[in-house]
């Protein structure tokens, strides 16, 4: 399985973008799908995750109200909207997939820790100017 990841670029503080990530030869469904992302200097961390059977979304709290992950079927894609970024925004991004199932009292642990996930995409840019 390929992820081919898109829509990274440079945007103003306050701005929007939209990151899309399309798994090849499976359906997005299959897949527990996460975004993380890696500032100069710093470890990956993970940003926002939606589970594998249902639409349960998790996010970290540096973002929580500004972006939004979702999956989009007929597209077969995941999508993260990113919303009032701010400089500290910069990173590359990279979104994941996962073959694990999680439940309730779970899933918040799991989706956190990259190592759950099988695929990765190349990462896309994201800059964010003041």
């Amino acid at each position: 399985v390929q992820l081919q990841a898109s829509g990274g670029g440079l945007v103003q503080a306050g701005g929007s973008l939209r990151l899309s990530c399309a798994p090849s030869g499976r359906t997005v469904r299959s897949f527990a799908m996460g975004w993380f992302r890696q500032a100069p200097g710093k470890e990956r961390e993970f940003v926002a995750a939606i589970r594998r059977d249902v639409p349960n979304t998790y996010y970290a709290d540096s973002v929580k109200g500004r972006f939004t992950i979702f999956r989009d079927n007929a597209k077969n894609m995941a999508t993260l909207q990113m919303n009032f970024l701010k400089p500290e925004d910069t990173a590359v991004y990279y979104c994941a997939a996962g073959s694990f199932s999680c439940i309730v009292s779970t899933c918040s642990d799991l989706l956190r820790r990259r190592e759950k996930y099988d695929y990765w995409g190349q990462g896309t840019l994201v800059t964010v100017s003041s």
